[in-house]
């Protein structure tokens, strides 16, 4: 079983930065799959950004590419999106998620969510 915690949500003006940081529990974390997803008002919710458990590689949905950054750190089991240059259109719940296999794009191919962060860009 694994425990998903977000945190670092908040209310920021377009064009600011903020850091969402996921820590989980259980001593396997590295072995999962690590994924950021938001929802907005009235939307599904959708992908954002995922970090491979093994090779550490990234996947981005186009609209996040060059502004956002995912990362983690096994030894700390925390994962963390950065997200430069923000937009109004990123104003969502960003939910952490793990996986226990390779890297997936939909929501119903993880296993562990977190309670979810609000953030928020103002125009």
């Amino acid at each position: 079983q694994v425990q998903v915690v977000e945190s670092g949500g908040g209310l920021v003006q377009a064009g600011g930065s903020l850091r969402l940081s996921c820590a989980a529990s259980g001593r396997t974390f590295g072995s999962y799959a690590m994924a950021w997803f938001r929802q907005a008002p009235r939307k599904e919710r959708e992908f954002v950004a995922a970090v491979s458990w093994n090779d550490g590689h990234t996947y981005y949905t186009d609209s996040v590419k060059g502004r956002f950054t995912i990362f983690r750190d096994n030894a700390r089991n925390t994962a963390h999106l950065q997200m430069n240059s923000l937009k109004p259109e990123d104003t969502a719940v960003y939910y952490c998620a793990a996986a226990m296999s390779r890297v997936g794009f939909n929501a119903a191919e993880y296993d562990y969510w977190g309670q979810g962060t609000q953030v928020t860009v103002s125009s």
